[in-house]
């Protein structure tokens, strides 16, 4: 699962990671949460990048309420192609998620979970598979949505978490946000775990455990949060 990610990537340079025509008004995020409205990039008609901000929560076009998106924050790499609420997206409405970290929670014996801020080693900026959505109600209210993409964690996060989300290399963009590739065959090769060298990970306070706390001190390694 992934909760909780990062962008505090300048504008600029996530304009240049992935090939955007106009440079994207963003702010530093320190601590995104579901529920909020999270930068994603898909690809138009006519082949250029697009960008968009859509609420983390997937909610399908043939949902009777939208709090449905509440619990679709993250689709399971392995079983997306034939759920319902994911197949349609998977085939045909497929985005990057902008971010350069994300938090997991790892077990600390019997007291509260201890949350690890992980991001790729030399790499501010990053693409994390997703798959969006528009949906109106009766009243023509929209809510534009989307969901991340997870896969079974390699071998050094496994111990902090069983799962994490789906970091696709910059040559799996192009095809990732291809819509003319619609066969579930031709893309769940690209859905697979990030190798072990690529992430660097830290302990963090728990500070980031709140929404509402959305600050440098969310990422912040363990000790250097505890002694501001």
């Amino acid at each position: 699962m992934c909760g909780r990610f990062t962008l505090t990537t300048a504008p600029d340079a996530v304009a240049r990671a992935f090939e955007l025509d106009e440079i994207p008004r963003l702010e530093p995020r320190f601590n995104i949460a579901p529920g909020q409205g999270v930068a994603t990039i898909h690809e138009s008609r006519e082949g250029a990048r697009v960008f968009a901000l859509r609420r983390w929560g997937l909610v399908p076009r043939w949902a009777r309420d939208p709090k449905i998106g509440s619990r679709l924050i993250n689709a399971r790499s392995e079983t997306v192609a034939e759920k319902p609420a994911f197949r349609d997206a998977f085939r045909r409405r497929r985005c990057l998620v902008p971010a350069d970290g994300f938090f997991e929670w790892a077990a600390a014996g019997s007291g509260p979970r201890q949350p690890w801020y992980i991001g790729l080693s030399g790499q501010s900026c990053f693409g994390i598979a997703g798959l969006y959505e528009s949906w109106e109600d009766p009243e023509g209210q929209r809510i534009d949505s989307c969901v991340l993409l997870t896969t079974e964690a390699n071998e050094r996060l496994r111990p902090i978490h069983a799962r994490m989300p789906v970091i696709l290399a910059p040559d799996a963009f192009t095809p990732w946000l291809d819509p003319g590739l619609t066969e579930p065959t031709q893309l769940t090769g690209l859905l697979r775990a990030c190798p072990d060298e690529a992430i660097e990970l830290r302990p963090v306070s728990r500070r980031v455990n709140r929404p509402e706390h959305d600050d440098p001190a969310c990422i912040a390694p363990l000790d250097a949060a505890a002694s501001s």
